[in-house]
């Protein structure tokens, strides 16, 4: 396996076919790439380099799936929001960690005005799916909110649920 410095995307949608009552999915590994164990805040900041570059001024909120080491499986856009809001919802969170057999997940979002703090909405969104994680025994190891190092009051750049100690 490669260990550089980009990003395996597993399958960005998953084709998921339906014929009567039988189900096929397909995966496709497009790229495989970083397999540094994501076990910080930082290093999840560093996998999600160019993420966001798409619609800069627009949320993002990305689930990122790992393997039992902690290694990801690749990183899956949920949804694409507004200039200040990016919906998300358990069941589309983790949708995309049970196709992938994910053992974890992360989910990271960004706030395009910089300023990584998070809002009561972020809160909530961090609340349901940690316990969504725990009625499907897949755990969620962060939430991280990007944001850049001069807009953030605290010079970091991102703001991560763990750290803090709400995750």
């Amino acid at each position: 396996m490669a260990t550089g410095r980009f990003p395996n995307t597993l399958c960005a949608t998953p084709h998921i076919h339906f014929s009567g009552y039988n189900t096929t999915i397909h995966y496709h590994l497009v790229q495989e790439g970083y397999q540094e164990v994501l076990n910080t805040a930082e290093r999840v900041v560093q996998y999600m380099t160019g993420a966001f570059d798409e619609a800069p001024v627009a949320e993002m909120f990305y689930v990122i799936c790992l393997n039992r080491k902690n290694r990801p499986l690749g990183r899956h856009r949920v949804t694409i929001g507004t200039a200040t809001a990016a919906l998300a919802h358990p069941r589309e969170v983790y949708r995309i960690a049970i196709l992938a057999s994910a053992s974890a997940i992360v989910c990271v979002h960004n706030h395009p005005s910089g300023d990584p703090a998070p809002s009561s909405a972020d809160v909530q969104i961090t609340h349901l799916l940690r316990e969504a994680s725990k009625t499907i025994e897949i755990s969620m190891l962060d939430h991280v909110i990007i944001g850049t190092k001069e807009d953030d009051p605290l010079g970091i750049g991102f703001y991560s649920f763990r750290n803090a100690g709400m995750i």
